[in-house]
């Protein structure tokens, strides 16, 4: 009998699609569809005068999806794609924490695909950013 490894010929594994109430702290590659409900942009430093130095965008965007919403960091590039009312898809997606909130973001190991609309329903009124968690020390015994 033939291995499943002989047989998928090392076919890569469908991912696994993460709701935004799923999300943790600590915890990364999520794959999952949101849509963008809004965009700010909360630093903008441009240098024109040094050509090696690109100039820096970080805009905070609410995205979510059907069981709630969550602050995604959208940096340079990224920011074009996020645009209210985009359906996009967040591979490999990370959380980061930022003042005990939890950020959604995209580092280089990942990336967004701006995607055809969803018909979801963004559950606005459960945003996970605005959650505080503690920083807990456990103790295994």
């Amino acid at each position: 009998m033939a291995t499943a490894q002989q047989q998928g010929g090392g076919a890569k594994r469908k991912p696994v699609f993460t709701k935004v109430d799923q999300l943790k702290p600590g915890t990364s590659g999520h794959t999952l569809t949101a849509k963008v409900v809004s965009s700010k942009t909360v630093l903008h430093k441009g240098r024109a005068a040094s050509a090696q130095l690109r100039p820096t965008r970080i805009a905070e965007c609410l995205v979510g999806d059907e069981t709630g919403t969550i602050i995604f960091t959208a940096r340079n590039d990224q920011v074009d794609l996020m645009k209210p009312g985009t359906t996009i898809i967040l591979r490999n997606a990370k959380i980061d924490m930022f003042k005990n909130k939890m950020r959604l973001a995209v580092d280089k190991w990942g990336r967004i695909e701006v995607t055809e609309s969803a018909n979801l329903t963004v559950k606005e009124d459960n945003n996970l950013s605005l959650v505080e968690y503690e920083l807990v020390n456990v103790v295994e015994e």
